[in-house]
């Protein structure tokens, strides 16, 4: 099983490389992939920024007009092409100061430019759930980033961290678990075919 000592060794030789680096941390919805990258990143300091995938949910506005509010959370639910145009200019590394959304859970929206990724930081780690899908806009990402880990725990593990999730956001139990099987772990299952374009998989949970 790959631990922390490992993922965090990798993380610091790509910062360590003299040249601005994408880290991609993938996974199906539940997966742990904000705590691995939290983790990561707590080690590393200065080294590293955090951007996560999920800054580019579309509004539920937009979701309402979409038609796709019932749904949230699946590939054309974002604004993939922007996250791929903001990772293009994350890579470019020029001399100003690139701003990221931020998606915030207890409202369910973004906030605009919550992020800030400034040029002399080496180490950029995004996570999300579809960082290595191989179907347009979304395929344009993997080229983007120089290292991408798909994080591959137990999936009952997984969906009961799922359901917690939403309770703990103000669904009931019942909304919780209907959410998870018919929304969340459909996305699951597009996510696990991406597996295979990723340079390591972790198996269970790192420690």
């Amino acid at each position: 099983m790959v631990g922390y000592v490992e993922l965090v060794k990798r993380a610091r030789e790509l910062a360590g490389s003299g040249q601005r680096r994408i880290l991609g941390i993938a996974g199906a919805p539940g997966a742990g992939k904000g705590t691995v990258a939290e983790r990561v990143l707590q080690e590393l300091g200065s080294s590293a920024v955090l951007v996560p995938m999920d800054g580019f949910h579309l509004a539920n506005a937009q979701l309402r007009r979409l038609g796709r509010a019932d749904r949230k959370g699946a590939p054309d639910t974002f604004d993939a092409a922007g996250y791929v145009a903001l990772l293009r200019r994350i890579r470019e590394c020029g001399p100003d100061t690139v701003y990221a959304p931020e998606f915030h859970r207890e409202i369910e929206e973004s906030y605009a430019g919550a992020i800030a990724v400034e040029p002399d930081v080496p180490l950029v780690i995004t996570e999300g759930n579809y960082l290595l899908l191989d179907a347009p806009p979304w395929s344009a990402v993997r080229e983007l980033l120089d290292e991408a880990w798909f994080l591959a725990p137990d999936d009952d593990v997984r969906v009961q961290r799922l359901i917690a999730r939403h309770i703990s956001y103000g669904r009931t139990p019942d909304e919780a678990a209907e959410w998870v099987y018919r929304s969340d772990e459909r996305n699951s299952a597009v996510v696990a075919a991406s597996r295979d374009r990723a340079d390591l998989v972790v198996v269970g949970d790192p420690r």
